[in-house]
């Protein structure tokens, strides 16, 4: 019983942070795109307009369920649980702190990235349930798109996976930890025995590794119909794309899976790439700073800090790059990222059998 009771409360632990974490990106988006618009942004509800997102949520809830006419009520009814749930799943097997992971997986980067592959059935499903010629154009664009940009995303993280020689994604951010070498040189004037922080992250154990980043960190955008990768819920061609058809709850469970989704592919890059919880300042001489700053508090501060910083940065390219035609998006993924994924694959075998 005790054992079922733990799973409960840590899924509904899950669903809680993902339903805040909504609310807060949401306002942060409308306040970071004011800014970036020279406005203000959301001002009359509560301090600063900091609980617009609340008054906009709950009104929400209070709508009808509206199902067109000639719509396909099953599909059209089950596609926004599917999207939902596909995305939720995927935070089972995140490493949040050292020994806190709600399902510590062998192929924990494996498992997610099948259960997200979920989703695309769930957006064509949303698409052709709703019956409506926007909706099926939209979701027709998400499924050409997401499937196409899995593959470079993928192979990215093959290149870390061949590193680190492990799908388990909290051995990977352990392996990220504090280097012991015998003795290090900066300037030659400083001499360390240990090293830690940000110079043992991935990318720089394995300096071809930021480009790797690079390829995941666009492919993600594209996995989450960001833009400039929005194609498919393009608003001037569009209105909105594969969710035209949906409102109240079941609207609510599409945006909350979209924004989800951005922390989601966030942490992933978090922890391959960029040290996951361990913390990014280094040990110096008789200054154990990383040492200081080890520990369950302090792995959610640093795995939190990280994903919000990059979550930002999602936001910020939202409101600053123009939206990609259908034809570029695909020629940038199968002409440049993916070669490119390709390399980053080879130089990790590469550097792998050098440092055996």
């Amino acid at each position: 019983m005790n054992f079922y009771l733990t799973y409960i409360l840590v899924a509904s632990a899950l669903f809680v942070f993902t339903s805040l974490f909504t609310l807060f990106a949401v306002y942060s988006e409308r306040k970071i795109s004011a800014f970036i618009q020279d406005r203000l942004g959301p001002m009359e509800v509560g301090k600063y307009g900091s609980l617009q997102s609340f008054a906009d949520i709950l009104k929400m809830l209070q709508k009808e369920f509206i199902i067109p006419k000639a719509a396909d009520k099953v599909l059209f009814i089950l596609a926004p649980i599917i999207i939902f749930v596909s995305v939720y799943l995927g935070f089972a097997a995140l490493p949040w702190a050292p020994g806190l992971i709600p399902a510590s997986l062998n192929l924990g980067i494996f498992y997610i990235f099948a259960i997200l592959s979920v989703e695309t059935l769930g957006i064509l499903m949303a698409g052709w349930g709703s019956n409506n010629k926007y909706a099926l154009l939209g979701s027709m664009r998400s499924v050409a798109q997401m499937v196409s940009y899995e593959i470079p995303a993928g192979i990215s993280i093959l290149s870390v996976i061949m590193i680190s020689q492990t799908l388990n994604l909290q051995e990977i951010t352990i392996k990220q930890g504090i280097l012991s070498l015998e003795s290090v040189k900066f300037f030659g004037i400083w001499e360390v025995k240990t090293i830690g922080g940000f110079f043992a992250w991935n990318i720089f154990q394995a300096p071809h590794l930021i480009l790797a980043y690079l390829i995941y960190f666009i492919a993600s955008l594209a996995e989450c119909n960001r833009a400039p990768f929005d194609i498919p819920e393009a608003e001037s061609e569009l209105v909105g794309g594969f969710h035209i058809e949906y409102s109240g709850l079941r609207f609510a469970f599409i945006f909350l899976a979209e924004y989800s989704m951005m922390f989601l592919v966030g942490m992933i890059g978090v922890v391959l790439f960029l040290g996951g919880w361990n913390s990014p300042l280094p040990n110096i001489n008789k200054l154990p700073l990383a040492s200081w700053t080890t520990g369950m508090g302090w792995g959610i501060f640093w795995v939190l800090f990280k994903t919000l910083a990059v979550v930002a940065v999602q936001i910020w390219i939202r409101w600053t790059l123009p939206r990609f035609r259908v034809d570029q998006l695909m020629s940038f993924c199968w002409k440049v990222l993916t070669p490119l994924a390709f390399l980053c694959m080879l130089i990790s075998g590469i550097w792998r059998l050098t440092m055996m």
